[in-house]
């Protein structure tokens, strides 16, 4: 196929395009007499209806600001042109790295416009591949997504995960792995679970009662999640409680096996920030329940693997950038040993291989590989190609090799196999895809924020780029959750970059770049530090010519969502256009719905006074203010999120609409059958893409 290039023509914002905002007519919604009082702050909350996501009016509301946007969006003229480019671009190959079980080894595979990548499994790395598992044939729209698979310790069995139409609740299903047949067994009302087999004969997993409601299970709020064992064979509901916690019905709980079985490792929090660690050995015919190894809730702690009767644990405590230690269940009291110490770069990663530790780091937001013995002797300093992200890394005891993926924002993921006793690292797959790399370059550039913090940003864009202060620039972000925004490549973007585009990402506080001091330094009532380092790097960007606030999309996703809201309603003037996506945008409300209960430990809680007063500054739907200019801006949300509900996206799209002031146009975007994100089917991926970037260009009055 011939190669569609879509050159960039810099227009002024000329009559099509005022008239074309002029036209749009919202759908007109209904506001009701509602009133929260927060000790003592009276909150309007006009919206309040909109909440309830399956009544015939919010339905029909839905239906109604599709199709605003759906006709806003036909009428972009080269938004064709993005989706023919995008689908081209999409298609080639791409595999993950096998992982070896037993003689087996198991890799995903998309063909390249497949909406769901396939599951193969081949004998020996000689052996001819076939299907294990098609999940493409599991819904004729390609809407049902693999999740959690294991196999049985010596691969009679597999079980596998499924969620439908983006959902976080999934179903799991048992193969006979010889036949490939499936068992009468089926789990119900699952979420949030890793698959731990013990043996041949059943594996532990993390489940739910059934919901009271079906009609509501995709918001309400969901509590007592319990651990449990199945038995091949037998009905889910004579699977075996192995723990609850009735006192504490918003506590996530998960459990698996050392890979010797030697210990049940359980792994609690109260939400996404701080665990606690029990352990059950299972060789001790004397023990009573769990023995609480690492007591809650004021670090973050991981069980790396036992070695004999001890245990290696990943920590922060006393160690803001992670350490591992060794410790011994059976006495306490005594001190930890410390195997791999704090390093300046934070820890991010700890795995096992070939009785080996790698230990994977963060330097500036890039991956950085170590080998060590289990006594903590640095073996080999893994060489990469570049300043980018490594993962995979991992295998088991006996394994003496095993594969990772390496990407960064101009570099395809692409297979390598490493030599656990060399250290040596060589290609193993690439990607081909209708892209040229070497024409794109990436810097590293680091910016002061409002406080003088050092914060970092990727920059990426043609070679030879004109700093003229005219260049398309899209700002993304996260900021939170200790999650760490690392480069990795992203076929989605290509149709901006190949056409002049600047894609930047800023590592901001909140997440995890550089560990736990970086990460506090963006929670709970320094929650502004992270909208205040984002506005600074629109700024910067700014300032060093890349480009201008006529110029500036910004973009973010959930957490990052939340962050797009605040910063368009805390600097309108600053930005062209906003993209915030399935987005936490009623922070006094979010707790209230299905796991919102578990960010409280990040952002706080409006039921808390003191909380109250610092949410309610910047809240984004609670900041918006009638008669402001907002960028033309673009929600994104759908129909199945039960991680953060659509309502957030509803009720700022409806608040939003009724506040602006000027002829930028506010638009939702409101997919189907689709959830937060993942497993979203190519098809909605590709059409997603196109509707964004045909949105932010032509809003920046560009002409392809």
């Amino acid at each position: 196929m011939k190669k569609i290039l879509l050159p960039l023509l810099t227009l002024a914002i000329g009559a099509n395009f005022t008239t074309m905002a002029q036209q749009i007519k919202y759908p007109d919604t209904k506001k009701v007499e509602q009133k929260d009082d927060y000790f003592g702050t009276s909150i309007d909350d006009p919206y309040r209806w909109l909440e309830n996501d399956t009544a015939q009016e919010t339905e029909a509301w839905v239906k109604a600001e599709n199709q605003v946007t759906n006709n806003y969006l036909a009428q972009i003229p080269f938004r064709q042109k993005i989706h023919d480019r995008l689908t081209e671009l999409w298609n080639y190959a791409k595999y993950t790295a096998p992982e070896k079980e037993g003689v087996y080894f198991t890799f995903y595979k998309n063909d390249g416009l497949q909406n769901q990548a396939v599951l193969y499994v081949q004998k020996g790395l000689s052996g001819n591949s076939e299907v294990l598992l098609d999940p493409n044939k599991l819904s004729a729209d390609g809407t049902v997504a693999l999740q959690a698979t294991a196999f049985s310790k010596k691969q009679q069995f597999f079980a596998y995960a499924v969620s439908a139409s983006g959902s976080d609740w999934q179903e799991v299903y048992i193969m006979d792995f010889a036949s490939r047949k499936l068992l009468q067994d089926k789990l119900a009302y699952v979420k949030f679970t890793s698959i731990s087999w013990a043996g041949e004969e059943g594996f532990y997993y993390s489940g739910y009662e059934r919901p009271k409601d079906e009609a509501t299970k995709y918001s309400a709020k969901t509590e007592f999640q319990k651990i449990y064992y199945h038995k091949i064979g037998t009905p889910q509901s004579e699977d075996l409680l192995i723990y609850e916690d009735k006192e504490h019905p918003l506590r996530y709980v998960g459990a698996g096996l050392t890979e010797d079985e030697r210990f049940l490792i359980l792994s609690i929090s109260e939400g996404t920030d701080g665990s606690e660690i029990k352990v059950k050995d299972m060789t001790d015919k004397n023990a009573q329940g769990f023995t609480t190894v690492v007591p809650g809730f004021n670090t973050n702690a991981n069980i790396v693997d036992n070695v004999g009767g001890k245990l290696l644990l990943q920590t922060n405590e006393h160690a803001p950038n992670y350490k591992v230690v060794l410790l011994d269940p059976k006495n306490l009291s005594a001190a930890w040993q410390t195997v791999i110490p704090e390093k300046k770069e934070k820890l991010e990663a700890v795995s096992t291989g070939g009785g080996k530790l790698f230990a994977s780091y963060l330097k500036d937001a890039c991956t950085q590989v170590e080998q060590y013995t289990t006594d903590g002797k640095l073996e080999h300093k893994i060489q990469l190609p570049g300043a980018g992200t490594a993962s995979g890394f991992g295998a088991h005891r006996h394994d003496d090799y095993f594969f990772y993926s390496y990407t960064s924002y101009t570099y395809p993921p692409t297979i390598f196999k490493y030599d656990i006793k060399t250290g040596e690292s060589k290609l193993f797959k690439k990607s081909e895809l209708k892209f040229k790399p070497e024409e794109y370059e990436t810097k590293q550039l680091f910016y002061t924020s409002k406080d003088g913090s050092k914060v970092p940003m990727f920059v990426t864009h043609k070679k030879g780029l004109k700093l003229d202060s005219n260049n398309p620039t899209l700002l993304y972000a996260y900021g939170g959750f200790n999650i760490s925004m690392t480069p990795a490549f992203s076929v989605a973007n290509m149709v901006f970059l190949e056409n002049g585009g600047v894609y930047c990402v800023a590592n901001l506080r909140g997440g995890g770049e550089y560990g736990e001091d970086w990460h506090k330094a963006g929670m709970l009532d320094k929650k502004q530090n992270v909208f205040d380092d984002f506005i600074a790097g629109a700024e910067f960007l700014i300032k060093q010519k890349y480009t201008s606030s006529a110029k500036l999309a910004i973009r973010g996703g959930s957490n990052g969502g939340l962050l797009i809201g605040a910063c368009l309603t805390q600097r309108p003037e600053l930005f062209r256009v906003a993209i915030p996506q399935v987005g936490v945008l009623d922070m006094l409300r979010y707790h209230k719905f299905t796991v919102g209960w578990g960010w409280a430990v990040e952002y706080g809680s409006s039921d808390n006074v003191d909380q109250f007063k610092y949410l309610i500054k910047y809240s984004p739907l609670h900041n918006v203010k009638k008669g402001t200019c907002y960028p033309a801006t673009m929600i994104t949300t759908a129909d199945h999120d039960d991680r953060v509900v659509p309502a957030h996206s509803f009720k700022f799209a409806a608040t939003l609409q009724s506040a602006q002031g000027c002829e930028h146009p506010t638009l939702i975007r409101i997919d189907s059958k689709a959830g937060h994100g993942a497993g979203k089917p190519t098809t909605k991926l590709i059409d997603e893409a196109t509707d964004i970037w045909s949105f932010v260009l032509y809003n920046m009055g560009l002409k392809l």
